[in-house]
């Protein structure tokens, strides 16, 4: 007997969306100069300056991962620290990327609540350092998750106070927007207000999880942290030959606010499915703002899911019967309704 596979693994685990897929397709007729001379790869820039509402640098990679420690490399020198929130992606899922492209800045994960940074919690890991003394790292940069690891979202205050409280300290801001658009979804704001207008310096801008086949930029905000980024991208294996594949993504997930209505939908998914497992009793380990859930779920109706053919992971850190369920824009309300009845 065959059992449907449905899944809430992740958002990395979905299809590309039909329109970047055409735009893909696009691309490919003729040829086109390399190494980001192609006119997609070009204009890039003017698109995002005008999303912006600022005259910002792009940066194209192919990974999240080079995005953000090509990032924190720009922003943080070798002997300084970037303070992170503990659970934060750089430091726990990047296998030292951030150090080594930093050539050997030190992470510092903050403990705090829900996946967010707190002025408490940073000026309580500021304190543990001794400044000016040659013997220790020192504090360069906070980097912000948006959305978190928890599948929160900072507000625009909460991004600004900690700028604010970075800058006075002589710190950069870098963003790590993997899933960017499901922040700005949520927050119902405009792309520079929840950036550069709060005081963030440098953004990781992703659309693989929304949507994207592999299409990831870094964001400068800073000119002065641009200056070099072009050859620490190079140095990183990160300058892509056909950039225009990628830049076709990026072209087509901004024309018509795809990338808005992708994370809307993935949203909306998970907000039912909160609503649904909150109603049935189950525990939410942390706020449900994005397209992430942590949900304290009994090992008896988890396997039930599975043996359905539902797919999510175990997550201990949510605590017991902790799970995590990503939904995306490919996740279909028959699939959300189908879980919340067998979970019912």
């Amino acid at each position: 007997m065959n059992i449907k596979t449905r899944s809430f693994l992740s958002d990395n685990s979905a299809g590309i969306s039909p329109e970047i897929l055409a735009a893909i397709g696009r691309a490919n007729e003729g040829s086109a100069p390399g190494y980001g001379a192609d006119p997609l790869t070009v204009s890039l820039t003017e698109k995002f300056s005008a999303l912006f509402e600022h005259q910002v640098e792009v940066f194209l990679v192919a990974t999240g991962t080079a995005a953000n420690a090509l990032s924190l490399a720009a922003c943080c020198p070798p002997w300084g620290a970037v303070l992170c929130h503990e659970h934060a992606h750089v430091i726990r899922d990047e296998c030292g990327a951030p150090e080594f492209y930093t050539a050997g800045a030190k992470l510092y994960g903050v403990a705090s609540d829900h996946g967010m940074l707190t002025l408490e919690t940073l000026e309580k890991a500021y304190r543990n350092f001794r400044l000016n003394d040659q013997h220790q790292t020192q504090p360069g940069a906070v980097s912000l998750s948006q959305a978190t690891e928890a599948g929160t979202v900072y507000s625009v205050k909460e991004v600004a106070n900690i700028a604010s409280w970075a800058r006075e300290r002589k710190m950069r801001v870098h963003m790590d927007g993997a899933r960017f658009g499901n922040a700005v979804t949520s927050l119902d704001c405009t792309p520079a207000e929840i950036t550069w207008k709060a005081g963030v310096d440098i953004l990781s801008f992703g659309a693989t999880k929304n949507g994207a086949l592999a299409a990831e930029a870094v964001i400068v905000f800073d000119p002065a942290l641009g200056k070099d980024m072009a050859y620490r991208r190079k140095r990183a294996g990160q300058l892509l030959s056909k950039s225009r594949f990628f830049s076709a993504q990026l072209h087509a997930y901004l024309d018509g606010d795809l990338w808005l209505r992708n994370a809307a939908h993935s949203n909306r998914m998970a907000s039912h499915l909160a609503d649904a497992f909150d109603a049935l009793g189950f525990d939410l380990a942390h706020p449900v703002h994005a397209n992430e859930l942590f949900v304290r779920m009994p090992d008896e109706v988890a396997m039930r899911l599975r043996d359905a053919g539902f797919l999510f992971l175990d997550w201990p850190t949510a605590g017991p019967g902790g799970r995590r369920l990503v939904t995306s824009p490919a996740t279909s309300e028959e699939d959300v309704e189908a879980l919340i009845e067998l979970a019912a």
